[in-house]
């Protein structure tokens, strides 16, 4: 590992000038993405400025209904916070599907959204990527790519975000606060990642030397029945090689309001919007849910490897919201 330079912030205005005072500088949460990729050789940074005594480690309520969760809040504390549990259950379920224990007691909100993909080829300093070397290709189109995106993929890249707790903020139109040196700012969720294009080592619309500060959840009280369903190779802490976020409000069979958003499909949480179209005053069976499925599948683009993961979304979908559905009637 590279020699580094520590320095513990002390508020937010001055962590956001140690970093605008050298670009090689990384703030520090809780580490478990940043630091294994120093190991690896993947992050090189000059110095870390540790951000987990700044006070953004409050969830609190806002006047509209919804809820403010402050950067460094540990995963653990989010699932565990009984507003978030009652108002946005598919949050603490992504959240506790996520990691181990141990895990979720050190990463943070912030840091969680930030984490970047762990396509074996970009923690690989052995071999080319695009995202981690631009210019130099993606050996993942032409290799291993099984779980890899079938959804706003290039041929520049075909990697896929691995949080579970950024599927379901997306799915809850969530809004990221930031600080900068020339103020405060923020982002939809729905922006906050760029899209692969030609230029996937840009992975989000935060400007440079931004920290952080908070993630708000809007109002939703559709939220209240949700649910997040995630599949993996191992019933152990595993990323997903699929995953849905689904709320659903249905009233005399028929749905009123739909939340939808996938994750394990692309570069990027994805919210369905194309699903929602569909479901938003249909009848709630399973037949409109698989053609819900099928629209956003639409777009669908699998490599020679991954095509099963059409299929499986597509039964995960009309699972999650038939579930949902009967949840709904009791």
């Amino acid at each position: 590992m590279r020699e580094f330079d520590y320095q513990r912030a002390s508020d937010v205005s001055g962590a956001v000038a140690l970093l605008g005072a050298d670009p090689d500088t990384r703030f520090l949460g809780g580490g478990t993405n940043l630091v294994d990729l120093m190991k690896t050789g993947v992050e090189r940074p000059a110095r870390l400025v540790d951000i987990r005594e700044l006070p953004l480690d409050d969830i609190e309520s806002t006047p509209e209904g919804g809820l403010r969760i402050g950067a460094t809040v540990t995963n653990g504390d989010l699932a565990a916070h009984p507003e978030v549990r009652r108002r946005y259950p598919a949050l603490a379920q992504a959240v506790l599907a996520g990691a181990s224990g141990q895990l979720r007691n050190m990463a943070t909100v912030g840091g969680n959204l930030l984490q970047r993909t762990r396509c074996g080829y970009f923690t690989d300093v052995t071999k080319p990527c695009n995202k981690r070397v631009p210019g130099s290709g993606c050996p993942a189109v032409e290799g291993e790519h099984h779980n890899h995106a079938i959804l706003g993929a290039s041929d520049h890249c075909v990697a896929v975000h691995p949080s579970d707790m950024g599927v379901a903020l997306s799915a809850f139109d969530a809004v990221v606060q930031f600080e900068t040196a020339d103020g405060p700012g923020e982002l939809p969720l729905a922006q906050f990642y760029l899209p692969v294009g030609d230029s996937p080592h840009r992975e989000t619309a935060l400007p440079p030397g931004a920290l952080i500060t908070h993630v708000v959840l809007p109002a939703a009280p559709v939220a209240a029945v949700s649910r997040y369903r995630k599949v993996r190779e191992r019933a152990s802490y595993a990323f997903a090689i699929g995953s849905v976020a689904a709320a659903l409000d249905v009233r005399d069979g028929v749905v009123r309001d739909v939340r939808l958003a996938f994750g394990a499909v692309a570069s990027r949480p994805w919210r369905a919007v194309a699903a929602e179209r569909v479901l938003a005053g249909a009848p709630a069976d399973a037949e409109t849910f698989a053609a819900a499925a099928d629209a956003e599948l639409a777009a669908a683009r699998p490599l020679p490897h991954n095509g099963y993961k059409v299929t499986l979304m597509r039964n995960l979908v009309v699972a999650v919201l038939s579930e949902l559905a009967e949840e709904a009637t009791r």
